[in-house]
C-alpha cells in the first residue's frame, strides 16, 4: 500500500524516512495534491537505468526505420557466427 503524506510532515523527516522502502515510495501532497516523491536511492537507480535504455532502444528503432533493418544472417555473418 503506499505511503501518502502531507509535505508538512517533514518537519519530523525520520518519521517520514520509516515509511520509505525499496519498492514502497512516499509520495508527498501539497494542499491536498500529489507533488513530490522520495525514493530509496536504489529505486531511484533503477529508474534512471530504465529511461537510459528506453531511449536507446527507441533510438535504435528510428535508425533501423529511417536507414533500414538488417537480415539475421547478414547479423551473423557480421560477428562470424
Amino acid at each position: 500500500m503506499p505511503s501518502i503524506l502531507p509535505v508538512s510532515d517533514l518537519r519530523n523527516y525520520t518519521e517520514v524516512l520509516k515509511c520509505l522502502t525499496i519498492g514502497n515510495p512516499v509520495f508527498l501532497t501539497k494542499n491536498g495534491r500529489g507533488k513530490y516523491v522520495l525514493l530509496e536511492m536504489e529505486d531511484y537507480e533503477k529508474n534512471q537505468a530504465s529511461m537510459k535504455l528506453m531511449s536507446e532502444l527507441s533510438k535504435g528503432r528510428k535508425s533501423g526505420e529511417e536507414a533500414g533493418w538488417e537480415t539475421i544472417e547478414s547479423v551473423e555473418a557480421a560477428l562470424s557466427i
